[in-house]
């Protein structure tokens, strides 16, 4: 890797060790520990994948479905098989009362890019959002910032860009047990974009197993529109639904 991969795993793995620019003494001056290994997930059920989708559940098969969480007024458009997809982690989501909405997992060279696109239309939705821009400062452990993140956040949302994929690629364990819990606990959504879904399971099989979005299907508007839905708290009749 040619630059520093935080925070999504250059820096969770052993406090930032192996990243190239920040690792063993550079950058800001971190203490580190040994890298973790991949961890045993226990098998998940595979998403819903309707005809006509690309692989991950995005806007295949385009039969359209509401879900309960749905604000009555919105206009967005969910695919059956986002509904089925997602429901797991709405009820995951909505047990948790973090200060973050969601927590932004990118690769490092599209943070002033792509994901940074993303966080900007998160906030104008409302969407309380850790990004790496933002909530990390120079000077600071990188390591206890984006654990903290991990764990001040409702759920996890992962920009799959051509560069994760690369940044996965070369290292394949997710070694932060915060962010392999909420992987596991169903509060893990991927959104392809510029990258496939087979090509995220060629790396990451457990990630790529998630239901998520993809933007060769759907704008990143409307994605991102149903992340605020997502992680919105409705009340009365609606909440009841769920």
């Amino acid at each position: 890797m040619s630059g520093c991969t935080a925070p999504v795993l250059g820096h969770i793995r052993g406090g930032g060790a192996d990243c190239p620019v920040h690792g063993r003494g550079g950058g800001y001056g971190y203490s580190y520990s040994e890298p973790q290994r991949y961890p045993s997930y226990p098998s998940a059920p595979a998403p819903v994948r309707s005809s006509g989708s690309s692989g991950g559940g995005g806007g295949g098969g385009r039969r359209s479905a509401r879900p309960s969480w749905q604000p009555s007024g919105s206009s967005v458009s969910y695919t059956a098989a986002q509904v089925r997809n997602l429901e797991p982690v709405r009820a995951a989501v909505v047990e948790r009362t973090q200060q973050q909405d969601v927590f932004l997992c990118h690769a490092w060279p599209d943070r002033q890019a792509d994901a940074k696109d993303v966080y900007d239309q998160l906030v104008e939705q409302g969407v309380a959002t850790w990004f790496s821009e933002v909530s990390l400062r120079p000077g600071t452990d990188m390591r206890i910032a984006i654990e903290k993140g991990l764990t001040s956040s409702r759920m996890g949302l992962v920009l799959v860009t051509p560069e994760m994929l690369k940044t996965l690629k070369n290292d394949r364990s997710v070694a932060n047990s915060e962010l392999s819990a909420l992987l596991r606990r169903n509060l893990l959504v991927p959104v392809m974009h510029g990258a496939t879904f087979e090509e995220l399971d060629q790396i990451a099989p457990m990630l790529a197993s998630r239901g998520g979005f993809d933007t060769a299907e759907e704008s990143m508007q409307d994605i991102v529109a149903k992340i605020s839905e997502l992680v919105g708290v409705l009340i009365g009749e609606e909440a009841a639904a769920l």
